[in-house]
């Protein structure tokens, strides 16, 4: 492999996979410091990817679907890339790089349709590994000869989030100087299993006033749904639907603590090395195994780690009785 060469990562979906594909990124520039890195992805994660010192160029897949055929091929082409792999498998992605003649297209051997449409294939299952998700994507970098077995604790420090935004004044106002700045995010838009708002609620409550400022961050249709709880919990701050992503990054980082499941935002907090806290179901493939938030001050809860209803993939609420307590002592914690 040459030393200088342009590759674009492709992953269309959610905020928090796209968060654990970076330090892919991170690894193609220290292995290969003159590459150009291209990030095909989606509107919605454009600000997270522009967090990153390792991507060169952004690609959005929203603005490319609304074009014609022909138009998406010369669209792709002009980007000029030696490289194309597919972290996230999209068949009309996987046509579309073929059409556009990249050299060199990496996929997966267990989707049939790579077969062909990339050239180069990597044998690699993610549904019963034992591996985190961000060391799976890694493992797509095998046909550099780069090394690829990096340790969970140690993929962190490829992230590169240097590029974060400044965050407005209106906000920067709500923040507490002399306080532990917490943010709880409840709801998952149903993509993780949820710890519960009555617990929520129970967490707010034990921690003091004197010690804590507490915010409520979500969507504008999640304020909607914990319209009765925002009222019953009036010393939280209701964030729903106020910022926008760029701002939200730039107030997560201005605080100390984020609580959440397995969501976008606690992968955000944990790479901005804030004290990340993700409750979790043990059930595959939802697991903290596979999804756990990855930092140098991350954590994750579950209530039975040897869960049978779990083991059996059989629906299981265990995840709400992780209690308050639980997260107080990370709280404390250093």
């Amino acid at each position: 492999m040459p030393d200088k060469f342009k590759i674009i990562l492709s992953r269309t979906d959610s905020i928090g996979d796209v968060i654990l594909t970076l330090p892919m990124a991170g690894l193609i520039k220290k292995e290969f410091p003159k590459a150009t890195i291209l990030f095909l992805g989606r509107s919605y994660t454009k600000e997270v990817i522009a967090l990153s010192e390792h991507v060169d160029e952004f690609i959005n897949y929203d603005e490319i679907e609304k074009l014609k055929a022909k138009e998406q091929i010369t669209f792709l082409k002009k980007f000029e890339a030696d490289i194309f792999l597919h972290v996230f498998p999209k068949k009309q992605i996987a046509s579309l790089a073929k059409s556009a003649g990249i050299t060199s297209r990496i996929g997966t051997t267990n989707r049939l349709y790579h077969w062909f449409t990339c050239n180069k294939l990597i044998k690699l299952s993610r549904k019963n590994s034992t591996l985190h998700e961000s060391q799976l994507n890694l493992k797509l970098l095998s046909f550099l000869n780069s090394e690829t077995d990096l340790a969970r604790d140690n993929i962190h420090n490829y992230y590169g989030f240097s590029k974060v935004p400044a965050l407005n004044e209106e906000y920067n106002d709500l923040i507490d100087p002399k306080k532990i700045n917490l943010i709880l995010h409840p709801k998952s838009k149903g993509s993780a299993k949820e710890w519960g708002l009555t617990n929520f609620g129970k967490l707010i409550e034990l921690l003091p006033e004197t010690k804590f400022k507490i915010f409520i961050s979500g969507t504008e249709a999640d304020g909607k749904l914990m319209k009765d709880f925002l009222k019953k919990h009036p010393k939280a701050t209701d964030l729903t639907g106020k910022l926008s992503l760029q701002q939200f990054i730039a107030f997560i980082n201005a605080c100390q603590v984020l609580v959440a499941a397995s969501t976008g935002p606690l992968h955000i907090a944990a790479a901005l090395d804030k004290k990340a806290i993700g409750l979790f179901s043990p059930k595959r493939p939802i697991h903290p195994g596979r999804w756990m938030p990855l930092g140098k001050d991350a954590h994750y809860l579950v209530y039975d780690a040897n869960c049978k209803k779990c083991a059996k993939k059989e629906e299981c609420d265990c995840i709400s009785k992780i209690s308050p307590q639980q997260i107080i002592a990370l709280l404390h914690s250093k």
